[in-house]
């Protein structure tokens, strides 16, 4: 049985904490927080402080904050025997505590948004040879889907995800705001955001890429930029549509 203390209590802290408790021989045995208020969620299924002098023995100390506070709390916990691993894509492996590692889920987070995390990628680094063992049979308990990736891959990675994820997004809420200065729903483009995402999943994404700017359809991307009255979405259209037309190696 994998001993699990969870630091943090936001949205990643969460996930992982409903995910270990359906694992088998995983036990969250403490969720940690300097806010008590923040705790209460967790308070009928497992031990919780707010004070890290009152941390349990544990195999794992999973380190769940934001990016810029991980390394001041990691160095509050260098008297630890156990793995202290961090769950962030962006900061890299610690060299504070004893055992430092990283255990990393490649996912966007929300808490009230479920996740199956079977299909969630893991990325794991740790400064201790003999500790990879552990960290992979924690990582396989909730996930099949287990990658090494040190520090530097894993800081690319995180680029790649922005763009993948939390950019296309924005591309997403600026199409749902044209369609609602036109009064147009915007679950019409419903189908096409899902066949666009699932295409390049099976696909190499420039091999699926359509449109007038992969077209180079001109007349088309004049009567666009003609349309937009936001100076910021006129811009990134022109961006984005030189880029793709570079892409291919056509001229402007």
């Amino acid at each position: 049985m994998i001993k699990v203390v969870i630091l943090g209590a936001g949205n990643v802290a969460t996930h992982f904490f409903k995910a270990f408790k359906k694992a088998e021989n995983v036990e969250v045995i403490q969720v940690y927080n300097r806010s008590e208020a923040s705790l209460e969620v967790f308070k009928s299924n497992t031990q919780t402080t707010s004070d890290l002098a009152k941390l349990k023995k544990a195999d794992i100390f999973l380190v769940c904050v934001k990016d810029d506070a991980i390394e001041a709390l990691i160095s509050k916990l260098s008297h630890l025997d156990g793995i202290v691993a961090h769950s962030s894509g962006s900061v890299p492996l610690s060299t504070s505590a004893k055992r430092n590692a990283v255990f990393y889920p490649l996912q966007t987070f929300s808490k009230q948004t479920e996740v199956n995390f079977k299909e969630i990628p893991i990325c794991i680094e740790t400064s201790v040879a003999k500790d990879l063992p552990v960290l992979k049979q924690l990582a396989h308990s909730i996930s099949e889907k287990v990658f090494e990736i040190s520090s530097e891959q894993r800081k690319k990675l995180h680029l790649a995800a922005v763009f993948a994820c939390n950019f296309s997004n924005y591309m997403y809420s600026i199409a749902e705001d044209l369609c609602n200065q036109n009064e147009v729903p915007f679950e019409v483009l419903s189908a096409l955001i899902k066949e666009t995402a699932q295409k390049a999943t099976l696909h190499s994404p420039k091999s699926v890429q359509t449109g007038p700017a992969k077209r180079n359809d001109q007349a088309t991307i004049k009567q666009h930029l003609a349309q937009l009255n936001n100076a910021d979405y006129k811009e990134i259209y022109k961006l984005l549509t030189q880029s793709i037309i570079q892409q291919d190696g056509k001229k402007l």
